[in-house]
């Protein structure tokens, strides 16, 4: 089990370096909008390719960041459910969701878009818009995300086996922070259910 943690600790930093690098991304992406922005207004004027770079940025963000977003279990959960249940019956479900569910769609879709980036590199597949870019860096995010997307799974998986059978106190690396507003909802919802409480324990 020390190996695999050692495995899962590697993984959590290759996806941790990735997010970083992602956050440029992200500015960048933004400033070449405004500016594409900018000089259409201005000079009446726009580029094909510096448009395209914009949605290439945009897609590396979302399909290189996947890893990034599990790592920090900032992924989308039914919150209403799991944030009453106890973590070993969430360590389970994760292990069941992984399993079942990221694993194989991984696989799958890794299997399924590799050919088009090996299809589109040997081509020398253009974009069909008069200055448009060159396809096979687009295409190769989307076998490379769901390739980090399993890799980190695999790091999740090590990490909610190793909590169950005691080699963790957590299940999580990084628990992700609830917004005010959830906080303010639960807390609601905790005074609702002692009002309830109260209420049916009084006309028993």
């Amino acid at each position: 089990m020390n190996i695999l943690l050692s495995l899962s600790r590697a993984i959590d930093w290759i996806n941790e370096q990735i997010g970083r690098i992602i956050m440029w991304l992200v500015l960048a992406s933004v400033l070449i909008s405004a500016t594409n922005a900018i000089v259409r207004k201005v000079l009446s004027t726009s580029s094909n390719a510096w448009l395209e770079i914009q949605w290439y940025l945009f897609a590396a963000v979302f399909m290189l960041g996947v890893g990034y977003v599990l790592l920090h279990n900032a992924h989308v959960r039914i919150d209403f459910i799991s944030s009453r249940l106890s973590k070993r019956t969430n360590a389970i479900i994760d292990i069941f969701g992984m399993v079942v569910f990221i694993t194989p769609l991984s696989v799958i879709l890794i299997k399924l878009s590799w050919p088009l980036f090996v299809n589109a590199w040997h081509s020398g597949e253009m974009s069909q818009n008069a200055g448009g870019l060159v396809r096979w860096p687009v295409y190769l995010l989307v076998p490379t995300g769901f390739a980090i997307l399993l890799a980190q799974a695999v790091s999740e998986l090590i990490k909610r086996v190793a909590f169950l059978t005691g080699h963790r106190s957590e299940p999580f690396s990084h628990i992700e922070r609830k917004s005010e507003a959830e906080q303010l909802a639960e807390e609601l919802a905790q005074e609702a259910q002692a009002h309830d409480h109260s209420t049916a324990k009084a006309q028993s």
